[in-house]
């Protein structure tokens, strides 16, 4: 009950997905506090794009340490002053099904890419990488850093960077997915 309970928490009212969508999770350790504001950034970017049926966005942790929690009470302020909601969020661990469900993991540290790296089955067609590789105007940034431990501002500067690198990455999305069937009939 709780892995379907994890699946419908994250699906928007009155948005189906296309069924060749492109599927994205964000990776954190904890799934509390970088990746979620990552897939709410993400989720909002893709809606602003009108990809938001084309792209199924998810997130989850290496740990199991806060599953079935919402994301960190800062987490969820920070977010809300930019418009975007992660109140319905809950934490979950990555499953070893996500491997053959998703498109594109992007972990938000290198600890964390190279867990979900040690986990890959083999001739599993999954892309990997760390989100900030998507990153513009903080190009020079490799890593989310994790807010946990510190301060309110720490959850604005991930924000800060999560927006830049969703930027680049609904970019990327955008040129790599086909024509939707909508646009070339008009």
């Amino acid at each position: 009950m709780r892995r379907l309970l994890g699946l419908l928490r994250k699906t928007p009212a009155g948005d189906a997905a296309a069924p060749d969508a492109a599927r994205v999770l964000m990776v954190c350790m904890g799934n509390i506090c970088r990746s979620p504001m990552a897939e709410g950034v993400l989720r909002a970017k893709l809606q602003q794009a009108g990809l938001h049926t084309r792209v199924v966005v998810d997130s989850a942790g290496t740990h199991g340490y806060h599953t079935g929690e919402a994301p960190d009470p800062r987490a969820i302020r920070a977010a809300a002053q930019r418009g975007v909601d992660l109140s319905m969020l809950r934490a979950r661990p990555v499953q070893p099904e996500d491997f053959g469900r998703f498109d594109w993991f992007l972990a938000m540290d290198q600890a964390n890419l190279t867990w979900l790296q040690s986990r890959l089955p083999e001739g599993a067609q999954t892309r990997m990488g760390l989100l900030m590789a998507y990153a513009r105007r903080h190009a020079a940034v490799r890593e989310v850093p994790d807010p946990y431990y510190g301060a309110a501002a720490g959850f604005e500067h991930v924000l800060d960077l999560v927006e830049d690198a969703c930027d680049g990455l609904v970019a990327r999305l955008s040129a790599e997915l086909p024509a939707s069937p909508s646009a070339s009939q008009g």
